[in-house]
C-alpha cells in the first residue's frame, strides 16, 4: 500500500497522529489502527519485530545514494555499510543458534523428566521440582 509506505517513511509520529485522528473521527477505526500497529511491529514491540534488512532499508534513505564528491569518504562509507550488514547477518545467525540451543535444552530437560516419571511406575506422577 502506498499510504502505509508513506507513513512508514514519516515514522512513528505519523502513525500516532493518524491513530489519534481516527479515534476522534470514528473510534473503531482508531482501535483497528492501534491493533494493526502492534500486530505489524511498527511500534517496535511484540514478537513480530525482526531487526533485519527492512530496518537497514528504512535507514538507508538517510545516507546519500550519490557520491559526496570525496572519493576516499565514499569508499570508507561503502566499506563501513558492507561491514555493518555482515555483522548484522552474523548476529542474526548467532541469535538463531542461541534459540535453537535453548529449545534443545528445554526439550532434553522435558525428556529427562518424562523418563524419570516412567521409571517410577505406571501410576507415578512426574515431579515438577
Amino acid at each position: 500500500m502506498d499510504i502505509v509506505a508513506t507513513l512508514d517513511d514519516m515514522g512513528k509520529p505519523a502513525w500516532i497522529t493518524l491513530m489519534v485522528l481516527a479515534f476522534i473521527i470514528f473510534w473503531p477505526l482508531g482501535l483497528a489502527i492501534l491493533f494493526y500497529l502492534f500486530w505489524s511491529g511498527r511500534m517496535g514491540c511484540g514478537k513480530r519485530r525482526d531487526w533485519g534488512k527492512a530496518d537497514l532499508k528504512r535507514w538507508s534513505h538517510y545516507a546519500p545514494t550519490r557520491g559526496t564528491g570525496n572519493r576516499a569518504f565514499d569508499e570508507y562509507r561503502q566499506e563501513t555499510l558492507r561491514r555493518l550488514e555482515d555483522e548484522a547477518d552474523e548476529f542474526r545467525s548467532f541469535l538463531e543458534r542461541l534459540r535453537e540451543a535453548k529449545d534443545k535444552a528445554e526439550f532434553d530437560q522435558f525428556m529427562t523428566e518424562r523418563k524419570k516419571g516412567s521409571d517410577a511406575g505406571p501410576g507415578a506422577v512426574p515431579s515438577t521440582t
